[in-house]
């Protein structure tokens, strides 16, 4: 389903899920869109059956977690290849994410975190191991991530 499928209630919902998903409720989202909760739902249920929703995720800061190496690393694979070992990639302990880019030589960026540099080594080996020719690893200091706006204004609703 594209944005277009989604009708007003259902780009609201989603708003306010990508708000803050672990503190709202049916209900709180319900009575800031004029809908019942069992509506709401309703409505998001389906949107997890279609695939929408995709999941819930805590955002972690892994530095404060005792981990205060995030790093990027940059791949290349084969591009028959490139699906498969981005999921065996995923498998490799201290990966926390994998990105296929759909063009050039620079087509896999994987996140990792670790303690220490024994930990980055031993994740550049196995990523390496899966066949993966790692090109880059820069060392991220920060990152910001904020809601998609094109399901409205992220201040509307539950304000």
């Amino acid at each position: 389903m594209t944005l277009d499928g989604l009708d007003e209630l259902d780009r609201r919902i989603l708003r306010n899920l990508q708000r803050d998903a672990r503190h709202v409720s049916s209900r709180n989202i319900a009575e800031s869109i004029s809908a019942s909760p069992s509506t709401v739902r309703k409505r998001i249920q389906r949107l997890e059956e279609q695939g929408i929703i995709d999941g819930y995720h805590a955002d972690v800061n892994y530095d404060n977690a005792g981990y205060q190496l995030h790093v990027q690393i940059t791949c290349t694979a084969p591009i028959p290849e490139r699906e498969t070992m981005s999921d065996e990639a995923m498998s490799v302990p201290g990966v926390i994410g994998v990105r296929e880019l759909a063009t050039g030589e620079r087509n896999v960026l994987v996140t990792v975190v670790g303690e220490d540099g024994d930990d980055l080594t031993r994740i550049a080996t196995d990523l390496s191991d899966i066949g993966l020719t790692i090109l880059d690893e820069e060392l991220v200091r920060s990152e910001r991530n904020r809601p998609f706006s094109g399901f409205g204004d992220i201040d509307e609703d539950l304000g």
